[in-house]
């Protein structure tokens, strides 16, 4: 009995298979199948994945952005008042924050600066003193041809303002006798009254080139300043025939000018001193000491002696009697008609210094230059480089006159052409004077000098001297810095809080914006790529395939896709003759 039972159900299951289109054997099989694998595209999460639309692509992005106000637009899709107004307010935030956005760069590519002052305090070394007698002396070696350009002058006076010179003034015009360079005075270049359309009458005197073309006028309201130019291009002259070397020490013309010299309470050497000829104030001498203060206050500074005395001096190249100091930097020309500062004769004159340093951070923030190279002219003088030395790179005669008016008019470029060094030194001086030496102590101080001598009176000798003192006031020195507003990590940083203040969001946000960027180019080439497909397919299907199409071996025609299972039973009625056993 069981058997049949058996067999019923052997029959249930092969009538079940028989209905389902199979046999029994096929439908075990079909039910111990693995699972098939998917299609390629159906299968998991690839390398690169892209969506398959804009709408998915921004759905996605505002859904899972960092940037606030982004996932508004997506959960009050079904409220368009709501997602219109998020998305203006999203849109307008957006616009604001690159707005900011160009005005902070405009800002940055300007390069703007301020200035930072800080004090600092060490031990530096002295500055270079630059003195200079304002009645300048007859060099021995040139002083025939100064006696023949002051006679001359007397005869240029003579017929304009009809003045003679007094005999005693003959004293400096007399002749030493010794060689002589070689010099011709240049007689054409005269004194002359110069009259103008509105009546106005001037004095000056013409130049022209080597050639004798190129002419123009320097003419002047004052007589005086008239005379003392023109004297002053002939003096020039006669200085082109001195040697470069005629002077080497504070000692020269038998130490007439300085008498005593100390720094620190010690005496200086011949050495630390350089002389140069100045065109108007004849003799000069600097004092380069390598000596670095050690502490303020006078007894540590240097204390000079000076003389100015009068005798055979250049009356018409100077009006004034005393002294021009100039202090500047080490190494640098000094310019003593623009910066110096005079000291009277029978005074004692005290002069404080505080020095202050100014850093420029060059290009692009300032226009400097480091060196004499990034100046761009030649300089005249061998010193490092200063805005007055590049502004004097022309010279000579009338060349030198014409630049010289041209650089008074502001026709020449030189502000602009020449740049500012980048790093200099100024010196803020304060200063007090004295009667010096007294009344009372003026005949002992001149004996003690070896100065005095029978028939001099103490007036005439303190009228022909003068006493230095410069120290430093203090050691601390501030330094001006030019300090840039916007750095980079500064402008990254005002960009920073640009952006938190209108998104609330960092870095990694703008990396988000920049992936959504990157997706939604990529997904425009391949939807254009895919559009460029599916238009060059319909070209080329325009014959019909399937008269060309031979079906291969495992094709079976559309027709007969009905009639075949997908197992490869036939399908069909199921026929209670048919044989259910797998034999």
């Amino acid at each position: 009995m069981e058997a049949p039972a058996q067999g019923g159900s052997s029959f249930k299951a092969r009538a079940v298979a028989q209905a389902s289109g199979g046999s029994p054997k096929s439908h075990e099989a079909q039910l111990a199948l693995p699972p098939q694998p998917k299609d390629e595209e159906g299968q998991g999460e690839r390398l690169v994945e892209l969506h398959a639309s804009f709408r998915e692509l921004f759905t996605f992005f505002c859904t899972n952005a960092t940037i606030h106000g982004a996932i508004r637009l997506v959960c009050s899709s079904r409220n368009r008042l709501k997602t219109a107004s998020w998305g203006l307010l999203f849109l307008g935030a957006l616009g604001a924050l690159y707005w900011q956005f160009g005005v902070l760069f405009e800002q940055y590519w300007r390069y703007p600066v301020i200035m930072t002052v800080s004090v600092h305090s060490e031990r530096k070394l002295f500055p270079s003193v630059t003195l200079c007698n304002m009645n300048p002396h007859r060099p021995s070696s040139v002083r025939h041809h100064l006696q023949a350009l002051d006679q001359f002058a007397q005869e240029n006076i003579r017929s304009l303002y009809k003045f003679n010179f007094s005999p005693d003034r003959d004293a400096p015009f007399a002749d030493d006798p010794g060689p002589q360079p070689a010099f011709c005075l240049d007689r054409s270049v005269r004194l002359q009254r110069l009259s103008r359309p509105g009546g106005q009458s001037r004095v000056g005197f013409r130049l022209c080139n080597s050639t004798g073309g190129d002419c123009f006028y320097r003419a002047f309201s004052s007589g005086v300043a008239a005379t003392r130019e023109w004297y002053r291009f002939h003096y020039g002259s006669v200085l082109g025939l001195l040697p470069a070397t005629h002077e080497d020490s504070h000692r020269s013309h038998g130490g007439h000018f300085v008498f005593s010299c100390q720094f620190d309470g010690q005496d200086c050497q011949a050495r630390h001193f350089q002389t140069f000829h100045h065109p108007t104030y004849g003799s000069c001498y600097t004092f380069n000491g390598v000596w670095a203060t050690q502490r303020p206050g006078i007894p540590h500074g240097i204390s000079l002696v000076l003389r100015t005395e009068q005798q055979d001096h250049l009356p018409l190249l100077s009006s004034e009697a005393g002294i021009k100091v100039m202090i500047h930097e080490r190494d640098h020309t000094p310019f003593l008609e623009h910066q110096g500062f005079s000291i009277r004769p029978g005074t004692e004159t005290t002069i404080g210094i505080r020095e202050d340093e100014v850093h420029r951070l060059g290009s692009p923030y300032s226009h400097c230059t480091h060196s004499v190279d990034g100046a761009g002219v030649q300089l005249l003088y061998n010193a490092s480089y200063t805005l007055q030395v590049a502004w004097r790179h022309g010279v000579g005669g009338h060349c030198f006159y014409r630049l010289y008016r041209d650089l008074g008019t502001h026709r020449l470029p030189c502000a602009s052409r020449c740049p500012r060094p980048c790093r200099e030194s100024s010196y803020k001086l304060s200063a007090g004077t004295s009667r010096w030496p007294s009344s009372k102590s003026a005949d002992w101080i001149l004996a003690v000098l070896g100065k005095r001598g029978q028939g001099s009176s103490s007036q005439s000798l303190r009228s022909n001297m003068a006493k230095v003192n410069i120290f430093y006031q203090e050691l601390n020195y501030r330094t001006v810095d030019e300090t840039p507003i916007y750095s980079v990590p500064q402008l990254l940083s005002a960009m920073g809080s640009l952006w938190s203040l209108w998104f609330g969001s960092s870095v990694l946000s703008v990396l988000e914006l920049l992936e959504l960027l990157l997706d939604a180019v990529a997904l425009t080439l391949l939807l254009g790529w895919r559009r460029l497909r599916r238009a060059q397919g319909g070209r080329s299907g325009a014959a019909p395939l399937a008269s060309h199409a031979k079906p291969e071996a495992h094709q079976l025609p559309t027709d007969c896709g009905n009639d075949i299972h997908p197992l490869g039973v036939p399908a069909g009625p199921i026929s209670p003759d048919a044989s259910w056993s797998s034999g």
